[in-house]
């Protein structure tokens, strides 16, 4: 029998486009990847201003204000402030010591590259060690915000450990992106923009 398959198709794994682009179920797990921490901030940072503006202006026009108006927005920056340094961490951003990694030999570079992921982890792994802890006893004592009825504390403070989840899974990408550029000895990128 004869194989009629084209010689543009030999070669190429079952299942994977020809095009180079990926599936079309992966697309939301790739928009999920590039836009999670940004999605976060937005909402955390919105819902911050929304409630200080309407409120400032609640207490000079009609002397009323909100008992919960000064205790949710500063919860609501633990939202802001871990999924900020995830997106950091994400993009390089990060305070780093890049002056001296820059004058270093390729292989010393890619071995800062390797202690920054080491050091990210383990500092992650006890952050989350510590702030679980928080959440489950923020949760076990019905622990509610100042000001409201049924807003849970435990719901805000859960933004660290999943923020500091985050940046360890971001810390991986970013090492697996080193370990690729070292092994094709392409340069590694210790100049990253801000506003990326």
């Amino acid at each position: 029998m004869t194989d009629h398959s084209s010689s543009a198709t030999r070669g190429t794994p079952k299942g994977v486009p020809l095009s180079g682009r990926p599936p079309a179920w992966l697309l939301p797990l790739k928009w999920l990847d590039q836009n999670l921490e940004k999605v976060i901030i937005l909402i955390a940072y919105s819902g911050m201003a929304g409630i200080i503006f309407v409120e400032v202006i609640r207490r000079f026009f009609f002397n009323l204000q909100a008992p919960w108006s000064t205790s949710i927005p500063v919860l609501l920056f633990l939202w802001l402030t871990w999924f900020g340094a995830s997106l950091n961490v994400k993009q390089r951003t990060h305070l780093s010591l890049n002056e001296i990694r820059m004058r270093l030999p390729y292989t010393g570079q890619f071995l800062c590259q390797i202690l920054d992921a080491v050091l990210w982890i383990v500092f992650g792994v006890i952050v989350i060690n510590f702030t679980i802890d928080q959440v489950q006893l923020a949760r076990m004592n019905y622990a509610i915000v100042a000001g409201t009825d049924y807003v849970m504390k435990w719901w805000f403070y859960l933004a660290t450990p999943l923020a500091w989840m985050l940046i360890i899974i971001r810390v991986l990408q970013n090492l697996t992106a080193d370990v690729c550029r070292f092994r094709r000895r392409e340069p590694f990128n210790l100049q990253p923009s801000i506003m990326d």
